[in-house]
């Protein structure tokens, strides 16, 4: 576990030594967990490389609770990886659905072609831990300004002859690893063509999208057109549940700071 400010000086400085050396010591079974501590000088992004490249979790510790999470309530999923070099693939159903993107995840995407890669590294699950993935989707015969109109391509047909052309939305693939292994298995799950509305989708999926629907607003993304914040706090708000730990509350408390300023 290393715990820093990330602004690296002395001893191993760049961060192509640093991926080098850690790269090696993970061959052995020694993975590498950063915490991040400090403003001004700051380097957020060299933490959050050096613990990918170490087999790893990164979080940022600025407050007491902040470190609670991590380092108590979510201990096990954060230092015992369960499953490396994670990777999830998927694909919809090009009769129902005219395009789609994934929100987020920038420096995560994989190549189509690095999926069955066992070479490439990836992610890590910890033990108790979930991952959340959201895409936005286009559906077919829906006028968008977002969407462009793409040639058919010419030698791969637009849907298989087999293909279940309205009962199946998508097909997720997910590889892994064994913590120990070098060879990855694949497991694959169909997703039904079932429209479930908004208000009666589970608090966890309300929330989660309020969160997204935030990360969008902050960065002033083009791709909504719905840039109300009131609108998130109160989709927010309709998927607190019980949260024990307060964690919820405490996004609906940063999303009301930039309701009133």
């Amino acid at each position: 576990v290393l715990a820093t400010d990330g602004d690296f000086n002395v001893g191993y400085n760049s961060s192509s030594d640093l991926g080098q050396l850690i790269e090696e010591k993970r061959k052995t079974g020694v993975f590498l967990t950063c915490l991040g501590y400090g403003m001004g000088n700051y380097k957020d992004t060299t933490l959050e490389t050096l613990a990918n490249k170490g087999n790893g979790n990164y979080a940022y510790i600025d407050t007491l609770q902040e470190a609670n999470r991590f380092l108590v309530k979510e201990f096990k999923g954060t230092m015992f990886a369960i499953a490396k070099d994670v990777k999830i693939q998927i694909e919809f159903n090009p009769t129902l659905v005219q395009a789609y993107r994934l929100i987020g995840y920038e420096n995560r995407k994989l190549r189509p072609e690095d999926f069955k890669n066992d070479a490439i590294d990836a992610g890590e699950l910890g033990s108790g831990h979930t991952v959340t993935a959201f895409y936005e989707i286009i559906p077919t015969g829906v006028e968008s300004n977002l969407f462009v109109a793409t040639d058919d391509l010419k030698y791969t047909p637009k849907v298989a002859p087999d293909a279940p052309l309205n009962s199946e939305l998508a097909t997720v693939k997910f590889r892994y690893k064994k913590p120990d292994g070098d060879r990855s298995t694949e497991m694959t799950r169909v997703i039904q063509n079932i429209a479930v509305g908004a208000h009666n989708a589970s608090p966890d999926f309300r929330f989660a999208a309020a969160v997204a629907w935030f990360g969008l607003y902050l960065r002033d993304s083009k791709l909504i057109q719905n840039k109300s914040i009131t609108d998130i706090e109160n989709l927010a708000n309709t998927a607190i549940g019980q949260d024990k730990e307060g964690y919820r509350y405490e996004l609906i408390r940063l999303v009301n700071t930039f309701h009133h300023n």
